[in-house]
């Protein structure tokens, strides 16, 4: 595939996984597969049925392909190539959109969904096919003021399933937000699927349904930013809720000696200045978490303080900042 749903970063290690072929104990399975560019893994307990996996990444592929701003065809796609004109989507992918220009308005438009344009041009999703996005940013050290004028979320428009974009020029891209919506949705069909146990973790988007087998809770451990992958801050526990990360350090690329990560300020169409490097955000579901993490990157940690407090889904975060330092909030134990 050739999608473009994805992250960017995978901060996080779930401790008891290992390799990527299928692994089965008792009454457990698990699975690990290259999906949304990035590796996936689906472990199940309490119904242990390959084909019940199956179906969990299919469903994941399936969102992939409405929600991907690159594969000809996707809903998203459409609506980008559509000038402006209405383009009737799959209720999945209005219901995604919304959430996301709930998200600008949370954020003060630094959360931005009609980014699309600005992300490609950087490229960071393709990090061997960045040389023509890197020669025009060159130009003036920005991108092109053509580009920053198509960013405004508030220029799409929805009635019912059919979604258009007051400025033909502008696209929209999900990826910030879109692997919590898949995490989500899989997490939902296994539950309804009589699965007891489980845990999605789509390139570092977690989602968990109840807790392991041994009823204890789940267990994620936070990379260290900068670090090896098999270093991390510390350990938080999971059960029925979502663990996310975010951070700058992970995509990025340099250009004349100055390194650029993939978080992008919508207002300068370059990479936001924050003193964060790394926000893991542990939410009652995916799409929160990953909101949250992002739009704390994007504001700060001052304002992400604030922000926290005021969402609802928010349980806790973990924060690293440029000098190291690690600020925990909400009702969680980061362990060590």
């Amino acid at each position: 595939m050739h999608s473009k749903v994805y992250r960017l970063v995978c901060l996080i290690l779930i401790l008891f996984l290992g390799g990527c072929a299928i692994e089965q104990a008792g009454e457990q399975i698990s699975d690990t597969r290259l999906l949304m560019d990035t590796y996936c893994t689906i472990t199940i307990h309490g119904n242990v049925d390959q084909k019940l996996l199956d179906e969990a990444f299919e469903l994941c592929a399936q969102l992939e392909e409405l929600f991907s701003i690159t594969v000809e065809g996707s809903d998203i796609w459409r609506i980008n190539h559509a000038g402006g004109k209405p383009v009737t989507v799959d209720p999945r992918t209005v219901e995604l959109i919304s959430t996301g220009l709930e998200y600008g308005k949370l954020s003060g438009g630094m959360l931005d969904i009609t980014i699309g344009r600005l992300s490609r041009l950087w490229n960071f999703g393709n990090m061997e096919q960045r040389d023509g996005s890197s020669a025009a940013l060159q130009q003036e050290n920005r991108p092109p003021a053509t580009l920053l004028q198509s960013v405004d979320y508030t220029k799409v428009n929805i009635d019912g399933n059919t979604v258009w974009l007051d400025n033909p020029d502008t696209w929209i891209d999900l990826g910030a937000i879109a692997k919590g919506y898949i995490a989500d949705k899989v997490a939902k069909m296994l539950i309804e699927r009589g699965v007891t146990g489980a845990l999605i973790d789509l390139g570092g988007d977690v989602a968990s349904v109840g807790n392991r087998q041994n009823g204890d809770p789940w267990r994620i451990a936070l990379q260290k930013p900068f670090g090896s992958r098999d270093e991390w801050i510390g350990i938080v526990k999971a059960s029925d809720n979502a663990v996310v990360s975010s951070g700058t350090y992970e995509r990025q690329y340099e250009i004349n000696g100055v390194i650029y990560h993939h978080i992008l300020d919508p207002t300068t169409g370059m990479p936001v200045e924050t003193d964060i490097v790394s926000a893991t955000v542990i939410a009652s579901d995916a799409l929160t978490g990953e909101g949250l993490s992002t739009i704390a990157i994007l504001l700060g940690s001052a304002k992400a303080a604030v922000l926290f407090e005021q969402t609802p889904g928010f349980i806790g975060a973990v924060l690293v900042l440029e000098d190291g330092e690690i600020l925990i909030f909400g009702d969680i134990k980061l362990e060590t």
